[in-house]
C-alpha cells in the first residue's frame, strides 16, 4: 500500500565514518564530535552514483531537509558540506574501497531522475533514518529508555469502549435524559457508519458525545481496515484538555492487565530533542491510541528538522480524529495541511476525522478549493436527519450576547460579580487571566484559576476541583481561565464571559455554558477590556473585528454553529489570509522546506519547557534518567522572548545555551500550584510596575 522505494538504497550516510581522523575518535570513549562530517561522503557517493534521492536524505539527517533554492546556488556542491567537501572527494575512492572490504552493499548505478516533488512522503522518508540515527545513538550511549508497545487488539478495545457507554448515567432531569438519548444516537451513528472514504467528518455540536464517538468508529475503522491501522492519534487544540480525554480513553479502552498509560500516552507539549543526552525524553508517537496537540502534530507534519519528524513515520498507516477542528490551526494554514491529508489518506493508509461543534467544512469554501482543489466529498459521520435534531436543540441552549464598550479590571470584575453563578470568565492571555482571578479572590470572591501557568500535574488537580463544584449545590463562585478551557471540557456554568477574541471561540465557549440545557436564558457575553494590567493578544486582531461584523450583520443570532464558524473563516481568509496560504504552497511545491516550516507555525511563539519541581531538577543535573511523562507533567512552556527577563536558569548548563530550542530550564522565583502557577511569582512584579517602582 505504502512504500518508500526509491528513497533508501544504500546505508551509506557513515561513510565519513571512515575517515582516519574519525576513526581515532570513534575508537576511544568519547562525546567528542567527529572531525570530518560524517555524512558528506555518503552524500558525495550517492550523488556520483545518482541516487538523489537518497543522497538528500543522508545530507539532511542532521542539517534537515533542504531550501532548493539554497542548493542550486552552491552548484556542484549542492547537498555537500562544503567545509570538509575537498578532503572527502580526496579521500572518497579511500573510503569506499574500506567500504567494500568490510563486505558491505554497494548500490549500483542509476539512470539519471528528478528529485521527487512529494514533500510529505520525503518527510516519512527521513523521519525513518533520523529514528533509525537517534535510537542507535541512544542504545550506545545508555540514554534508551527501553519499552515494549501493547498490541493494538482494536476489537476489544471497541468492545471495551461499547460497555463504558452503555454504563453511562441515563441523566437524572428531563432536559439531561433528552440529552443523553442524543448522544446515545450519535453515538451509534458514528459506530455504524462506513469507514471509507478515509477522510471524514463530524458535525456534532458542543456535548454529543464525539469524544467516545468518533473513537468508537476509528477503533473499528482500525480492525477492519486491510491492512489493519497501526495507531489512532486523537489530536486537540489546547495541552490541558488533553489529560481529561486521556482519562476517559484509558478508562473505557484499556484492557485487563495493561498499564493505561503505555496504551494511551499523553503528549503535552513539544519534546524533540537533538542533543544526545536528552532524546530520551522525545515522545515518539508508538503506543496504540496517542492524545496530542495540533501544535505538535501539524507543525511536526510541516517540519522540516530531524528531530521534530524522528516520529511522523508512526503516521503511515495509521487513524488520526482531529478534534475541535475550528481551533486546530490557523485559517490560512489548511490549504496545504489539506494537501498533506489527502496524500496520507489516499497514498499512505490514513484516515482521518475532522470534527468540531462548530465545524467549519472550509473545504466547501471556494477560497480554499481555488488554492488547491480540495477533495470533494467528505460525508459526515451522523446522517443529515439527526444533525438537524442536535442543531435545533442547540439553537435553544445559549444566548450570545455582546458588550461594546470595554471595561477595566475593576468594572470587569462587578459585571461578573453581579451575576448568577457558577461563572466561567476567559481571557485572551495568561497574565490577564491571573491578574483578574487575583484581583477578584483579593476582594472577596471565591475563586478557580486554570491557565498553563499551571504544570499539567497541577492544572488537573484544579480541574477536578471545577469538576467536584459544579457538581455541588453553591453556585456563588467563578472559575477565571484562559482559552485552554473553551473546548473539550465537561464543564456547564450558568453564564459566561469571553474575551472576545474570535467567532469559534465564542461559539466554543458557549458549550462550557448550560451544557445539559437545564437553564431557559443561559448567556455568553462577548466583552472587551481596557486597563494597564492586563495585556493585549496581537493574534486575535482580525478574528476580533470579524467577530464584530458578525454581530451587526445579525449572524450570529441568526446562523447555526457551523455556518457561523464557516462564515467566519471565508471572511478572515478573504480579507488576510489568501496570500499566506498561497506563500505556503508555493513553498512547498519549489522544495524550500525550512520556509515552509517557518510559515506554518500553528502558534506564532518559540517556547521553552521550564521545570518548576525542584526534585526533578536535581535529578535532571545529577544525570539521572527521567521519563517524558514526568518531564512534561511537571513543566510549563514559556516565551523564548521572555527567558531573559524571567527568572528561569538552565538546566545543563553545560550542554545548552540560553536561546537553544532544546534546552531545558528551572523555574527560580515563586510558584503557586493550587492557584496561579508561575504567574504567584510574578504578580509582586507586575504591580511594581503597575505603581511606578521595580522590585529586585
Amino acid at each position: 500500500m505504502w512504500s518508500l522505494d526509491g528513497f533508501f538504497s544504500w546505508p551509506s550516510r557513515e561513510l565519513s565514518g571512515l575517515d582516519e581522523a574519525n576513526q581515532q575518535v570513534l575508537c576511544r570513549e568519547s562525546h567528542d564530535p567527529l572531525p570530518v562530517a560524517h555524512e558528506d561522503a555518503g552524500v558525495a557517493e550517492l550523488l556520483r552514483l545518482r541516487h538523489r534521492e537518497a543522497a538528500v536524505l543522508v545530507a539532511a539527517h542532521h542539517a534537515g531537509l533542504f531550501s532548493q533554492s539554497t542548493e542550486m546556488s552552491k552548484q556542484a556542491r549542492a547537498f555537500r558540506n562544503r567545509d570538509v567537501a575537498d578532503h572527502v572527494d580526496k579521500n572518497l575512492e579511500q573510503y569506499v574501497g574500506l567500504h567494500e572490504k568490510s563486505s558491505c552493499p554497494m548500490p549500483g548505478w542509476i539512470d539519471a531522475r528528478q528529485l521527487h516533488r512529494c514533500g510529505f512522503s520525503r518527510r516519512v522518508a527521513l523521519s525513518c533514518l533520523v529514528d533509525a540515527d537517534h535510537s542507535d545513538t541512544a542504545r550506545h550511549y545508555g540514554n534508551e529508555m527501553p519499552w515494549d508497545p501493547p498490541q493494538p487488539r482494536w476489537q476489544e478495545r471497541l468492545e471495551a469502549l461499547d460497555r463504558y457507554v452503555a454504563d453511562l448515567p441515563a441523566g437524572s432531569t428531563p432536559g439531561e435524559q433528552a440529552r443523553n438519548h442524543l448522544r446515545r444516537r450519535v453515538y451509534e451513528a458514528c459506530r455504524e457508519a462506513t469507514i471509507y472514504p478515509a477522510l471524514r467528518s463530524c458535525d456534532a455540536p458542543v456535548g454529543s458525545g464525539k469524544t467516545t464517538a468518533v473513537m468508537a468508529h476509528l477503533l473499528r475503522a482500525a480492525q477492519e481496515r486491510n491492512p489493519r491501522l497501526r495507531h489512532i492519534f486523537v489530536v486537540l487544540p489546547y495541552t490541558n484538555i488533553i489529560t481529561q480525554a486521556v482519562d476517559v480513553y484509558r478508562e473505557a479502552v484499556v484492557l485487563p492487565g495493561e498499564r493505561p498509560e503505555d496504551v494511551v500516552a499523553e503528549h503535552h507539549h513539544q519534546a524533540d530533542f537533538e542533543d544526545v543526552s536528552l532524546r530520551q525524553l522525545a515522545t515518539l508517537w508508538r503506543a496504540p491510541i496517542i492524545v496530542t496537540t495540533a501544535v505538535q502534530f501539524f507543525e511536526t507534519l510541516a517540519s522540516h528538522h530531524p528531530a521534530s519528524l524522528r516520529k511522523l513515520h508512526e503516521l503511515p498507516g495509521s487513524a488520526v480524529f482531529i478534534d475541535e477542528t475550528h481551533a486546530a490551526i490557523p485559517s490560512h494554514l489548511w490549504p496545504q495541511v489539506w494537501q498533506w491529508l489527502e496524500t496520507w489518506t489516499q497514498d499512505w493508509g490514513g484516515h482521518v476525522v475532522l470534527a468540531s461543534g462548530s465545524l467549519p467544512r472550509f473545504w466547501e469554501l471556494e477560497e480554499f478549493v481555488s488554492q488547491p482543489k480540495a477533495t470533494d466529498d467528505v460525508p459526515d459521520l451522523v446522517p443529515n436527519s439527526l444533525r438537524h435534531e442536535l442543531e435545533s436543540a442547540e439553537s435553544r441552549r445559549i444566548i450570545p450576547q455582546r458588550k461594546i464598550d470595554p471595561y477595566d479590571c475593576e468594572q470587569l470584575i462587578k459585571l461578573v460579580g453581579e451575576s448568577k453563578g457558577p461563572r466561567l470568565v476567559i481571557l485572551n492571555t495568561v497574565q490577564s487571566a491571573a491578574v483578574v482571578a487575583d484581583r477578584m479572590r483579593k476582594t472577596g470572591y471565591d475563586v478557580l484559576h486554570l491557565s498553563t501557568a499551571l504544570a499539567p500535574i497541577h492544572r488537573n488537580r484544579i480541574v477536578e476541583r471545577i469538576k467536584e463544584r459544579l457538581k455541588q449545590d453553591c453556585n456563588d463562585w467563578t472559575l477565571v481561565a484562559t482559552s485552554c478551557v473553551e473546548a473539550g471540557m465537561d464543564f456547564s456554568f450558568r453564564i459566561g464571559f469571553r474575551e472576545s477574541c474570535s467567532t469559534a471561540s465564542l461559539i466554543q465557549t458557549g458549550g462550557r455554558v448550560n451544557r445539559h440545557a437545564g437553564e431557559p436564558d443561559a448567556t455568553v457575553w462577548d466583552f472587551r477590556v481596557l486597563d494597564s494590567m492586563l495585556s493585549h493578544h496581537p493574534g486575535f486582531t482580525l478574528s476580533r473585528r470579524v467577530l464584530d461584523e458578525l454581530f451587526d450583520d445579525g449572524a450570529v443570532q441568526k446562523f447555526t454553529p457551523h455556518e457561523l464558524a464557516k462564515e467566519a473563516m471565508r471572511r478572515e481568509v478573504t480579507e488576510s489570509g489568501q496570500n499566506k496560504a498561497k506563500e505556503i504552497c508555493v513553498a512547498e511545491g519549489e522544495m524550500e522546506y525550512p520556509e515552509v516550516a517557518a510559515l506554518c507555525r500553528v502558534i506564532d511563539t518559540d517556547t521553552r519547557i521550564v521545570v518548576i519541581d525542584p526534585l526533578l531538577v536535581k535529578a535532571l543535573r545529577g544525570g539521572e534518567r527521567v521519563g517524558h511523562r514526568e518531564l512534561l507533567r511537571h513543566s510549563v512552556q514559556i516565551w523564548a522572548r521572555k527567558i531573559d527577563k524571567l527568572p528561569v536558569a538552565p538546566i545543563l548548563a553545560s550542554r545548552t545555551i540560553r536561546h537553544d530550542s532544546n534546552a531545558l530550564y528551572e523555574w527560580k522565583a515563586g510558584y503557586d500550584p493550587d492557584f496561579l502557577g508561575y504567574m504567584s511569582g510574578l504578580m509582586p512584579l507586575l504591580e511594581g510596575l503597575q505603581q511606578g517602582y521595580f522590585i529586585v
